[in-house]
């Protein structure tokens, strides 16, 4: 499968939604705020990230359309079960858009947990529990990669002191959070100007988010 065909998958009829929002640039087709927590166990190791991702204000009205079965104008966790389900069978064929190393060691990830919708000020979000496959001393460092290095879908991690915290992490360890450079303009109108469908080649550019939970 395709990333262009698991997007969809993961995340509803983005093309759809791109019509929906009315002339938005065809590249990236969704827009993600995101935050991320390591959460460090009593032994000091590395066993879950905490995502929380907040989709853009267009995405978000299109992809909850017909939702709200009680007609009530809310959308209830119940109601949005579902959809949290579609997120969390989809999020492995794209790698949960999330890289991570223990002391420069790649690890897997297990089944996600936690997982849950909130709707509220017009803002979808998702959060989430993803264990690692194997609890990882990162007695050196972890580092975490978020985002979608195709930049099919764009995330861009909060401007807050708590955009990448450590839970529990052991005491003196502190976490640096590099940010990718913004696009030029000339980029972005080669992006704009790309056929809906396509995924651009972001080949040479960074567009992935990186933490590093540095210890002494």
């Amino acid at each position: 499968m395709t990333r262009r065909a698991i997007v969809p998958a993961l995340l509803g009829w983005i093309a759809a939604g791109l019509c929906l929002a009315g002339g938005a640039q065809a590249h990236p087709h969704v827009f993600v705020s995101a935050k991320a927590e390591v959460l460090y166990g009593p032994d000091g190791a590395v066993r879950a990230l905490r995502h929380v991702w907040s989709f853009d204000e267009a995405y978000s009205a299109f992809i909850t359309q017909g939702l709200d079965k009680n007609g009530d104008g809310k959308l209830s966790g119940d109601e949005l079960a579902e959809l949290a389900k579609v997120n969390m069978e989809s999020l492995p064929e794209v790698g949960f858009f999330t890289v991570a190393k223990a002391n420069g060691k790649l690890q897997e990830f297990a089944t996600p947990t936690e997982a849950g919708l909130v709707f509220d000020n017009r803002i979808l979000t998702l959060t989430y529990t993803l264990p690692l496959k194997t609890p990882a001393q990162a007695n050196r460092s972890f580092g975490l990669e978020i985002g979608d290095p195709t930049y099919f879908v764009a995330f861009d991690i909060v401007d807050a002191t708590d955009a990448v915290t450590a839970r529990d992490a052991p005491k003196g360890c502190i976490v640096r959070v590099q940010r990718p450079p913004k696009l030029s303009t000339d980029v972005q109108q080669k992006l704009a100007q790309e056929d809906i469908t396509a995924t651009p080649d972001m080949s040479g550019y960074q567009v992935t988010t990186r933490a590093l939970v540095a210890c002494p």
